[in-house]
């Protein structure tokens, strides 16, 4: 691994998270919350009772939570994407060309409808997603002739039947409590990031970044060829499962916090890539941190381009096209 982008990518992280603390509808210097830290350490500071308490309320129940969602969605979908595009070879596979994405709503909406309780909800999201790649890779085996291009149309058949599941899940929800708050979680928004959601997610998502990190070696063997790995001594097919798990169980929880939010694990792989080089022991922590600081960006604007705030999906579906143009003119050059 190459540490000179790793620290380049986590110094554009701290300060994009920096001044994503400042910067909101309510203005909050650089200075008060020095300040409030200062009296959070020490009992010392120069502000008033009132003023720390706002300041408390603002920074550890509204943006600090939302950052801290936005950095976890960033780098699940981005570090997932450059996994999946590592072990199928074909820089257009990304979570949600795979389906991944659709059979996740599938599945949460499904858990909303039937079942209130968290952990039952992002378990049917796992599922969800564990069945549209299967449904995806299934068909891509089973016409081995079409190479990655069966795979991708495999991933659009999944998401295809995926996505009429979720209207069906939809047309018999109740259509004046389940039915909006469904709409409206299915665009992508940060608005309701809490600590208590972040808590219970950001675990599983950093265990599974981790796991898919340290994966990059054999990724970098499995590159090669299934005959070359075995012959390195690298099991392909554990390899494979562990990735898979991994790589869908990030993406499935980043449906749990805030919905389907894509183009990241397209886009953001591909530019590192052309940035960093192909290795995945730097290509995947590198993804990581720049999907995480990419996302807390789209956040900034999704709440302070306009009067209102948008989705983020809205946002990030509006980048990613030009950078997507991007990565189709690339790839016609090949990709290695």
């Amino acid at each position: 691994m190459r540490p000179f982008p790793v620290v380049v990518a986590g110094m554009a992280l701290a300060v994009i998270m920096l001044v994503s603390l400042v910067v909101g509808r309510y203005a909050l210097p650089l200075g008060d919350i020095l300040a409030y830290v200062s009296h959070a350490l020490s009992g010392g500071g120069s502000l008033g009772p009132e003023r720390l308490e706002t300041i408390g309320n603002l920074l550890l129940e509204i943006r600090l939570p939302r950052i801290l969602t936005a950095a976890l969605i960033g780098a699940a979908l981005s570090v997932s994407g450059a996994a999946f595009q590592a072990m199928f070879i074909n820089p257009l596979v990304s979570p949600s060309l795979l389906g991944v994405l659709a059979g996740a709503s599938f599945g949460a909406a499904l858990g909303m409808v039937f079942c209130t309780n968290w952990y039952a909800v992002q378990l049917a999201t796992f599922l969800g997603g564990i069945a549209a790649v299967g449904i995806a890779v299934s068909i891509a085996r089973a016409y081995r002739s079409g190479g990655t291009l069966m795979l991708v149309l495999g991933g659009i058949i999944s998401g295809a039947l995926f996505s009429a599941l979720l209207s069906l899940v939809k047309y018999v929800s109740d259509p004046y409590n389940q039915l909006p708050a469904i709409v409206y979680w299915l665009m992508g928004n940060m608005a309701l990031a809490d600590r208590a959601t972040v808590t219970r997610a950001g675990l599983p998502i950093l265990a599974g970044i981790a796991c898919l990190i340290f994966m990059g070696r054999h990724l970098d063997v499995l590159s090669m060829g299934d005959e070359e790995a075995r012959a390195l001594g690298v099991n392909t097919g554990l390899v494979r499962t562990v990735v898979i798990v991994c790589a869908t169980l990030v993406s499935t929880l980043t449906v749990v916090l805030a919905g389907i939010i894509g183009w990241v694990g397209l886009v953001i792989p591909h530019l590192v890539r052309m940035a960093a080089g192909p290795d995945n022991r730097t290509l995947l922590p590198v993804s990581a941190l720049a999907g995480a600081a990419y996302l807390v960006l789209a956040d900034d604007v999704s709440r302070l381009a306009f009067a209102f705030e948008i989705p983020i999906g809205i946002v990030t579906a509006l980048m990613g096209i030009p950078f997507f143009v991007l990565v189709l003119k690339n790839a016609r050059k090949g990709w290695q």
